[in-house]
């Protein structure tokens, strides 16, 4: 188990984040092939140990369990742990759901064939503390493997353009989207894997009219957003809708079906 220090009123925060809005629709409407893609990425075989971290409401568990796998699911939102049991119910997918920090995993070294996250280990905010952890409790061979989106892409551009309406973060803690950057996760995993592969992909996503429809959705459902509108005065919740919906727009312009760019990175641990 990780001998980590926690800060935990920075945790409470994270965890209070996610719990904000109604990340189940989002996970459900719109990122749900997201989990199958890091799965096959990750070459995933029936009988495998399979951690899922910071899983969310499980849809990559669900794929990996699909094929046989033997699934934990962890995340640090005892919410979206509460969706994940109710979906793997009525499912019948055989998928244990733990409460964790990705930055502190309960679990022994080498204890996974996989461990995988998708569009979730992004968002700790120590990423050498995460990162550390998704190495340490795979067993040497066995593959890492994360799906997170690109700062370029457009919800790297979502972030960028919260950014400016925010408070700085604490000491230390790293913007998500970087996770989706090939030298900065490289810099990360260092020499303790090899075998690298990656690819970039896009996640379709024809569900808005305009970007308005976006920034409302977003707005009513997406925790990160959620939260930066509860922290700002009227005047910057105006501006800030106004940049979003533009945003939304943009990506909108030569097409009715925005493309959401990310990067699968797999490794496999030494």
């Amino acid at each position: 188990m990780s001998a980590t220090i926690i800060d935990r009123e920075l945790e409470a925060k994270h965890r209070a984040v996610w719990a904000l809005g109604d990340y189940r629709a989002v996970a459900d409407d719109l990122v749900l092939p997201l989990g199958s893609e890091l799965v096959a990425a990750a070459g995933i075989q029936s009988g495998d140990r399979v951690l899922d971290v910071a899983a969310g409401t499980g849809s990559a568990a669900f794929a990996a369990a699909a094929l046989g796998a033997r699934v934990i699911a962890s995340d640090l939102c005892p919410e979206l742990l509460e969706h994940g049991r109710a979906a793997a119910a009525a499912r019948g997918a055989d998928v244990e759901f733990r409460e964790a920090n990705a930055e502190a995993l309960p679990f022994a070294d080498g204890e996974f064939d996989a461990v995988i996250s998708s569009i979730g280990v992004m968002f700790a905010p120590h990423h050498q503390r995460a990162a550390d952890e998704l190495i340490r409790v795979c067993r040497p061979g066995g593959t890492v493997a994360v799906l997170s989106w690109t700062p370029s892409g457009f919800i790297g551009q979502m972030f960028a353009t919260m950014k400016p309406y925010l408070p700085a973060p604490p000491p230390g803690v790293q913007p998500a989207p970087l996770w989706g950057d090939e030298a900065h996760v490289r810099t990360l995993f260092g020499d303790r894997v090899d075998g690298i592969g990656r690819r970039r992909g896009a996640l379709a996503v024809g569900r808005f009219s305009d970007g308005a429809a976006f920034r409302d959705y977003f707005k009513a459902n997406y925790g990160p957003i959620v939260s930066a509108y509860q922290s700002i005065d009227d005047e910057n919740a105006a501006a800030l809708d106004a940049e979003l919906a533009a945003l939304g727009d943009r990506a909108l312009a030569d097409s009715p079906t925005m493309q959401w760019e990310y990067l699968v990175l797999t490794a496999r641990r030494r």
